[in-house]
């Protein structure tokens, strides 16, 4: 769980945010390694998120859902940049769709399914494969997609108006809870938006921090804060106080499920991207394939150690036991042979103009470089770290 608050001053009130996140441990672990949902219905990364409003006696929320995608999909790290993401057919998925969508619909009340993935390449093959089974539960859970990288690419925050023109009347509908100074309940919320993209991470704080806003704005509206024509952007200390406290969540989020802060966090603190934010995005990228290739196959295991997922047996004997390909063992080798051959493709390539032996030379181990590399790539999923307590679904 996340917590953190952060005093603002509008006007002559003293109001308090506290942002509280809460992560279902029913599907736990890491990003490459827990992606979709299982038989049951539950999802990975599934965080409900409450906003909390305190000013003059009133006290209000907004709850807002995060979760991966309901089918049965996986991509499985292979040393490439971007693994090929693989759906998994199978008889009991639209079981799994309404299983999912029936818990999220009793806990939360009427749903709004908004989808932020890509609608081309692999992401949109996913993206539709999750709209032609929303579209059997339409009568209980609207579907919106959105994609946010055509829309809003790293720098069209206020694109997302787009996407709240098309669900405003329902979130508008769902409301928010507010009880005033003697405990009278004057608003309840009647609804959710669960929103995601492919990790449940960036885009969709980015979206989440988007919805909360406007939804504190009508709040304060309500309490009497803020006139009708009066909103949060418009005291900019404090709207960057605000900004900052989800930003931070986001990281948060981030760090326990993909290992980095949240990429796209300046959209959040500033409404744009910015040279800083493109750099320290580049950094938690690279951080991201590297403890997603060679450390979360072990953190993996060690969450579903400790949650019992796994539950150890003295009769069977340890999968930590080495037997076959060993990626740690061979991951040193492989790396060592392909700088070596590099450094000395490089240093025989200069050396041949003088004279065939020297070409020759530079022929054989670019050669037996390339081989090394082919044999890598052909090979990637076995250089990885990979979980062993326990299988994807």
């Amino acid at each position: 769980m996340y917590m953190q608050e952060t005093q603002l001053k509008l006007k002559d009130s003293a109001v308090l945010i506290t942002l509280i996140s809460r992560r279902c441990n029913r599907r736990l672990g890491t990003r490459m390694w827990r992606r979709g949902a299982n038989l049951e219905g539950d999802v990975a990364n599934f965080i409900e998120t409450e906003q909390l409003l305190e000013v003059e006696g009133f006290r209000s929320s907004l709850l807002q859902v995060r979760g991966s995608i309901p089918l049965l999909w996986e991509q499985i790290v292979d040393l490439s940049y971007k693994p090929q993401l693989r759906i998994i057919n199978h008889e009991q998925t639209p079981n799994i769709v309404e299983r999912h969508f029936g818990d999220v619909i009793q806990r939360y009340g009427e749903t709004i399914a908004v989808d932020l993935t890509d609608k081309h390449g692999n992401e949109g093959q996913l993206s539709a494969a999750y709209a032609a089974e929303m579209e059997r539960l339409q009568k209980v859970s609207r579907y919106v997609p959105f994609d946010f990288h055509h829309h809003c690419g790293n720098s069209n925050f206020d694109n997302l108006k787009i996407f709240y023109d098309q669900i405003s009347e329902d979130f508008e509908r769902q409301r928010y809870f507010l009880i005033d100074g003697k405990g009278n309940i004057l608003e309840e919320q009647r609804g959710v938006i669960r929103a995601n993209c492919i990790d449940c991470l960036d885009r969709t704080n980015v979206t989440q921090s988007y919805l909360a806003q406007k939804s504190l704005n009508q709040q304060l509206q309500r309490i009497e804060i803020f006139t009708s024509s009066e909103c949060l952007s418009m005291f900019d200390e404090e709207y960057a106080k605000f900004r900052t406290l989800w930003a931070e969540q986001g990281d948060e989020i981030s760090l326990e499920y993909a290992g980095t802060n949240a990429l796209k966090g300046d959209l959040v603190r500033y409404g744009k991207q910015t040279i800083g934010g493109m750099i320290k995005d580049g950094m938690s990228a690279l951080s991201r394939y590297y403890l997603n290739n060679f450390h979360d196959g072990i953190r993996q295991d060690a969450l579903d150690l400790i949650s019992g997922r796994y539950t150890v047996s003295r009769n069977n004997p340890s999968p930590f036991q080495l037997n076959g390909f060993e990626s740690l063992s061979y991951l040193p080798v492989a790396s060592a042979l392909v700088i070596g051959g590099l450094t000395i493709t490089t240093f025989t390539l200069q050396q041949a103009g003088r004279n065939a032996h020297h070409y020759l030379s530079t022929v054989l181990w670019a050669g037996v470089t390339a081989g090394v590399m082919a044999v890598v790539k052909a090979n990637g999923r076995q250089f990885c770290s990979r979980p062993r307590l326990c299988n994807l679904l």
